[in-house]
């Protein structure tokens, strides 16, 4: 895949459209991790990612850490992507029906 991946807000909700592999990966975290940094906590949509690889996986997961250790809030709504779900299965604390899944990070 070479489509561009895309992360656009919308009423603190950051939507990620396109795929998240070993081009776009760092780029990824490295946004994703200014923004936690900024906002304190980070609320990430997955509804429009069409491909992840593990290096995309990986840095989903350093995500989580990094928000874990510097306790903040990290999120991931939306039914895209089945792929982030199962990496993450054993850390949902919480599913609803609108698929909101919260990985708490305390």
């Amino acid at each position: 895949f070479t489509m561009a991946l895309k992360i656009k807000e919308k009423n603190g909700e950051f939507l990620v459209e396109g795929v998240i592999n070993a081009t776009t990966a760092k780029y990824f975290q490295n946004h994703c991790e200014s923004l936690l940094k900024t906002c304190g906590e980070l609320t990430i949509n997955i509804e429009k990612i069409i491909a992840i690889d593990t290096n995309g996986l990986a840095a989903i997961k350093a995500l989580f850490e990094n928000a874990s250790t510097y306790n903040r809030r990290f999120f991931i709504t939306g039914t895209g992507c089945k792929e982030i779900y199962d990496e993450f299965k054993f850390r949902v604390s919480a599913a609803k029906t609108n698929f909101k899944t919260t990985f708490k990070t305390n």
